[in-house]
């Protein structure tokens, strides 16, 4: 079984915060490696390398150990092993029609890994690809890109989990895992990905949109009395919706996931900013349709009511919009 990295070919589709630092960690391992990117940030890569800082050491990559470029057209002569998607998850659907349109750069046995946040994600894709080439990763790290070329990790929860919602084999990935863990960060293959998506699904919902309404750290909002009764009633309202809709993760009950949550998940990120809220001092738009918007569809379909988690949905658009 390969689980070295030197010989995979690798595109990283996406070039944000989290994009650069899983190239970072790739890199260090000695992976061939090429980066789509925006044009400044493409730009930026090829004149300064890639610059990672902050938790598990600095590394700098020069710009000759990687090719960056905005244009699919200039890799359309290569062919990758792996294809990680690291875009935002309402650019999913662009992504997945573009790699489609590009599908002759994925080698016969390569694999898409999708490192995204949200669900719904593998479903979008596995409209256009068969489902044994669509994985998906579980990532609670912290990423912050400090320059176009440059990304602090800033926080970090548990290991990256990489693995299949569709019963595929962990063997494609391995080498992905162990390249990234031997490049910095904790990454392991699971069986059970399905329960780690579910299981950020309840981190990110409960702590994004109300630390972006109130402006505040994660820590700050398990700290309050007020502010922990309304992450208690989000969390309670997922389970309902989640178990009617045939999924689970880890804990069999809302009660347990919340001991976890406060006593062990949150407190290494307590100084943490959501990504929803960076979002939105940005002017940017948020990925609120694929965390608590994928709830409420899941909660319609089902005939759930979920009044907690409608208000804060209702908030974060009119929020985005104004």
């Amino acid at each position: 079984m390969k689980t070295e990295i030197i010989d995979t070919n690798i595109l990283i589709y996406g070039a944000g915060a989290v994009g650069l630092g899983i190239a970072s960690c790739l890199l260090k391992a000695g992976a061939k490696l090429d980066i789509l990117a925006r044009p400044d940030t493409a730009d930026s890569l090829r004149r300064h390398g890639l610059i990672r800082t902050g938790l598990f050491g600095q590394y700098t990559a020069d710009p000759s150990r990687f090719t960056a470029s905005a244009s699919l057209d200039d890799f359309n002569d290569r062919t990758y092993d792996l294809i990680l998607v690291c875009t935002k998850s309402h650019g999913t659907a662009a992504a997945a029609k573009e790699l489609h349109d590009y599908r002759h750069i994925l080698t016969p046995a390569g694999v898409i890994v999708l490192f995204q946040n949200g669900w719904g994600n593998a479903e979008i894709f596995t409209a256009r690809f068969p489902k044994q080439k669509i994985y998906s990763a579980r990532v609670i790290t912290g990423f912050t890109r400090t320059a176009p070329h440059a990304v602090e990790i800033t926080v970090h929860a548990d290991a990256i989990h990489i693995g299949s919602l569709f019963d595929n084999p962990l063997a494609a990935v391995e080498p992905l895992a162990a390249g990234i863990n031997s490049g910095g960060i904790p990454c392991i293959t699971t069986a059970d990905i399905e329960k780690d998506l579910w299981a950020k699904m309840l981190y990110n919902c409960a702590l994004n949109p109300l630390g972006a309404i109130l402006g505040v750290p994660y820590g700050t909002l398990a700290a309050s009395p007020d502010t922990r009764e309304i992450m208690n009633t989000i969390i309670e309202e997922i389970y309902t919706v989640m178990t009617a809709a045939g999924f689970s993760t880890h804990w069999q009950t809302a009660k347990q996931y919340e001991d976890v949550f406060y006593n062990k998940l949150v407190p290494p990120t307590a100084a943490h900013h959501s990504s929803t809220l960076q979002d939105l001092k940005a002017g940017k738009k948020t990925e609120i349709e694929a965390l608590t918007g994928q709830i409420l569809k899941l909660a319609e379909i089902h005939h759930i009511p979920t009044p907690c988690n409608t208000t804060l949905y209702r908030l974060i658009q009119f929020l985005q919009n104004k």
